[in-house]
């Protein structure tokens, strides 16, 4: 059988490992997919620099469409990123006939529901493992190996930026501002990190996750989303002190209701797997009704391990390349006339559990208004830590730390009486509110 030939649009960090790995791991790629699997020519705005990362052989060129013209090339991998020249070139690729693969998770995100609609039209192949944590096959499992199961919900640390900074901030007792500089002198931010440490990647991998686990459209601009920015070392230090860790999850969960789909910091508790992910690392708990709680871990960024990611989804190409649309795995898991039209839950509708942090006066009767606010909202008290005076502030201080975690309550209702607690002349700064999630 002739090989097939693949164009590659994007010669960075991930298009150089695809390279490295197809080289290295050719003959187990062909006893696997039972087809060579060529990259013929790639796209780079610096050709040289593309011509010596890809070898002889390769065509190189500085026109992406040169590549989409071309009638041997069966397979376009997109590793361009962003929403505005990728968008237009993967919509070119499929009405040209060719398959994608992507690892642009912010494009499927936004655009997702367009993009595969186009898909399905011209009975293509858009594979995007890549696009959500990176070597962890998690697209696989979710589309394939827990079809039998109706998802209950997905969390997941799937931003390894942010990861490395809050394992940081716990090991070392640092402020956000100081680990972060740190972490983009050692190369795992950006120079300009705010996609990372806004939540807004994960989000954009959170809303496939949701789209595949409940058989809904990608709704990336319904999700709800908040980053680690305002996060304090003191935070850390009292969460690891009542039994929890802080990290970004990105969340989603089908409820009576609605859909939930949400980013940001929670608490969890220590002795959870997922709560002991450190570093840069990604992981991903997975609820079935069937197979109850699975737990997927890995390299979440990176040349190669992204690399794995994309070439997997060259194998699958490879093997159903001839059969029949209708028999491939649909892209959202779910056929396209089947999906649901569930909604996505506001914010103020999730119900879930709280860390409250506020700094107050420490005089008496400051604890009986709050406990007071918050009883009268009929929000219930799991367990309180109130810090000596002197501790927080020194010797001879006069406000102190009131931590307090709550029993589930309607987001809405803490809401109401987070104002109020605020309004109280006793509370002396914005009140802390971090989400908790015992992921049971």
């Amino acid at each position: 059988m002739k090989p097939i030939k693949v164009g590659l649009l994007g010669m960075g960090t991930v298009g150089s490992g695809v390279f490295t790995v197809l080289k290295r791991n050719q003959e187990e790629i062909f006893r696997r997919a039972g087809r060579r699997i060529e990259i013929a020519m790639v796209a780079d705005l610096d050709t040289t620099r593309a011509q010596a990362a890809a070898g002889s052989g390769v065509e190189v060129v500085a026109d992406a469409r040169k590549i989409i013209a071309n009638p041997e090339i069966d397979i376009v991998i997109e590793l361009i990123g962003g929403y505005g020249i990728a968008k237009a070139l993967v919509l070119e690729a499929i009405e040209a006939g060719k398959h994608v693969v992507t690892a642009n998770k912010a494009l499927l995100a936004v655009h997702g529901t367009e993009i595969f609609a186009a898909a399905h039209r011209k009975g293509v192949m858009v594979a995007f493992e890549a696009a959500v944590a990176g070597g962890i096959p998690i697209i696989k499992a979710l589309r394939e190996g827990l079809t039998a199961n109706r998802i209950q919900w997905i969390a997941g640390i799937i931003n390894g930026t942010t990861n490395f900074i809050l394992s940081e901030m716990r090991d070392k007792g640092l402020d956000f501002d100081v680990v972060l500089k740190e972490a983009q002198r050692l190369g795992y931010a950006e120079a300009d990190p705010t996609f990372d440490i806004e939540g807004v990647d994960a989000a954009h991998k959170a809303t496939l996750m949701s789209a595949i686990a409940f058989g809904i459209p990608v709704q990336f601009d319904k999700a709800y989303v908040e980053g680690i920015t305002k996060l304090g070392a003191q935070d850390i230090k009292y969460a690891e002190q009542l039994g929890y860790r802080i990290k970004l999850l990105g969340i989603t969960k089908q409820t009576a209701k609605g859909i939930e789909l949400r980013v940001h910091p929670a608490l969890v508790p220590a002795k959870r797997l997922i709560a002991n992910v450190e570093g840069a690392m990604n992981a991903v708990v997975v609820q079935g009704d069937a197979v109850g709680t699975t737990l997927y871990y890995g390299k979440g960024a990176g040349s190669e391990p992204t690399a794995s990611a994309v070439i997997a989804d060259l194998v699958d190409i490879a093997r159903l390349h001839g059969a029949d649309a209708a028999q491939r795995v649909p892209h959202l898991a779910f056929q396209p006339q089947s999906m649901s039209d569930m909604p996505i839950l506001a914010m103020s509708e999730v119900v879930t559990s709280y860390y409250l942090r506020l700094n107050v006066a420490d005089e008496a009767g400051v604890l009986a208004k709050v406990t007071g606010i918050l009883a009268e909202a009929g929000i219930s008290i799991d367990a309180m830590l109130q810090r000596e005076a002197d501790e927080v502030g020194g010797e001879g201080a006069t406000q102190t730390d009131l931590i307090i975690l709550t029993h589930d309550c309607m987001e809405a209702k803490m809401n109401g009486a987070l104002a109020q607690m605020q309004a109280l002349p006793t509370v002396l700064s914005p009140i802390t509110r971090i989400r908790k999630e015992e992921l049971a």
